[in-house]
């Protein structure tokens, strides 16, 4: 499913199914993605002057900010990359300049094109694996074999071979085909040719390209330097298949197509969510961090605005990459941030805190729901787990009370709560003789009344 098959409403629609609340977000990304789109529509001469419109989401943790974004990328199959804004450092300062995070996106966009492309040559991969078996099971009588005479010519020794033995063995290769295929070999051992790992010295060497790309250079260096050595192993025959399989499928694609794909793919639908943007925000000191601190954000000002960066799979441009940042903004404000780079984030997104309704709706509706990952889960074990009504609603009461004592984490504060609330369960699941447990209103106070009470305690526990 692409963008281009989806209207902003159905793609809110779409991350609905995931996602509670938070609609302004949700409308804001989903005409973002539709833009793209309809930039691919407009006349070509035009097409390069439309920037896309990015966004700053504002709002606490645990609200659903990098869940939006990575949905939206999972729908639209785009490549997406979530980094934290605070790893990055001025250049001339230790650290990881901000020109990793498109080479890093880059490489996830090669791994998801060069997936895509062993899907589809999975079936011509499984028939010449298929016969490597058979090769192995059944060698192969050659029906001809050459010497020299004294004279040097060649002595065709094809009469020496039968006919009839041939047929034959064309006869069990077809039975041990039907096998293979029915599984019933799977269980026998066979010794297998595999291609080793490249293996070459480390090397690590600092330069402006970045240590990343370099110790790929390195390691291409090398292995030219030092080929590729087959080894033999033992496997049965159905690991054997899909290990042959697997080797097949990489000899198959097409990785110049598959590099000249995912450079384009990442130019145009590339998503890289920046997290924490508030931490890169300086307070009112001049010295100190803060001086840092604004350098990472003129580093990122290039990129955001659009700029050529090197990577190892040759320049990519970032001038219709979408970029959305994210950040509490509790000490900080968006215009804090230097005016370049407010100008080229357009759409500011405050998402709402959640409250115990929201928490109701988290636990139950979602097609991830927390509460069905753990009756599947528990499920597994040959336990049924019900959870009543009055036991959910006293859960959203628990977490939408400690959040407001504590620090406020949002829906991330459902998962501690879950957990210890069914500890006990979920260690003694397997040995349980009783296979169906209904939790209620009472079971949870019994477990996190005390808890809640304590103060002190609820900060360590929940």
């Amino acid at each position: 499913m692409t963008s281009s098959q989806l209207t902003p409403r159905e793609i809110v629609s779409e991350l609905d199914r995931y996602i509670i609340g938070q609609h302004k977000a949700k409308r804001a990304v989903a005409i973002a993605l539709r833009n793209r789109w309809r930039r691919q529509q407009v006349p070509e001469d035009l097409r390069e002057e439309i920037a896309p419109k990015n966004i700053v989401m504002i709002g606490p943790t645990g609200v659903g900010k990098t869940e939006i974004a990575r949905r939206l990328a999972k729908l639209d199959n785009s490549p997406f990359l979530k980094v934290e804004a605070s790893k990055f450092t001025e250049v001339g300062y230790v650290g990881r300049d901000v020109e990793s995070m498109v080479r890093d996106l880059v490489e996830l966009a090669v791994n998801m094109v060069k997936s895509e492309e062993q899907e589809n040559v999975k079936v011509k991969a499984l028939e010449i694996a298929e016969e490597r078996i058979l090769d192995i099971l059944l060698p192969r009588k050659h029906a001809s074999e050459e010497s020299p005479d004294e004279e040097g010519r060649l002595i065709d020794m094809e009469q020496d071979v039968d006919g009839e033995a041939a047929a034959r063995q064309a006869t069990t290769r077809e039975k041990l085909r039907r096998l293979l295929r029915q599984g019933s070999l799977d269980d026998r051992v066979v010794d297998i040719e595999v291609r080793e790992g490249r293996t070459g010295p480390m090397i690590e060497v600092f330069s402006s390209s970045g240590v990343e790309d370099l110790g790929f250079n390195m390691k291409e260096m090398f292995g030219n330097l030092f080929p590729q050595k087959k080894k033999t192993r033992k496997a049965t025959v159905s690991e054997a298949l899909q290990i042959l399989a697997e080797e097949e499928a990489q000899k198959l694609v097409d990785m110049e197509s598959v590099t000249r794909t995912a450079v384009e793919r990442v130019e145009q639908s590339g998503i890289i969510f920046l997290d924490e943007i508030d931490k890169i925000v300086g307070g009112d000191s001049s010295q100190g961090p803060d001086v840092s601190r604004e350098g990472v954000q003129r580093d990122l000002l290039p990129i955001v605005e659009g700029s050529t960066v090197s990577t190892k799979y040759g320049m990519v441009r970032t001038d219709h990459i979408l970029f959305i940042a994210a950040g509490a903004f509790s000490f900080t404000k968006p215009s804090d941030l230097i005016p370049e780079l407010q100008g080229r984030f357009p759409i500011r997104v405050e998402l709402d805190s959640l409250d115990r309704d929201d928490f109701i709706r988290i636990l139950t509706e979602p097609r991830n729901a927390l509460v069905k990952q753990y009756v599947e889960m528990l499920a597994t074990e040959e336990l049924g787990i019900v959870f009543e009504e009055e036991a959910i609603a006293e859960i959203a009461e628990v977490a939408a009370l400690v959040n407001e004592r504590t620090e406020n984490i949002g829906a991330r504060r459902l998962y501690t709560i879950m957990e210890t609330l069914l500890d006990e369960i979920s260690f003694d699941a397997p040995d349980l003789a009783e296979k169906t447990v209904r939790i209620g209103a009472e079971y949870v106070q019994e477990k996190l009344n005390d808890i809640i009470e304590d103060e002190d305690l609820s900060r360590y526990v929940l």
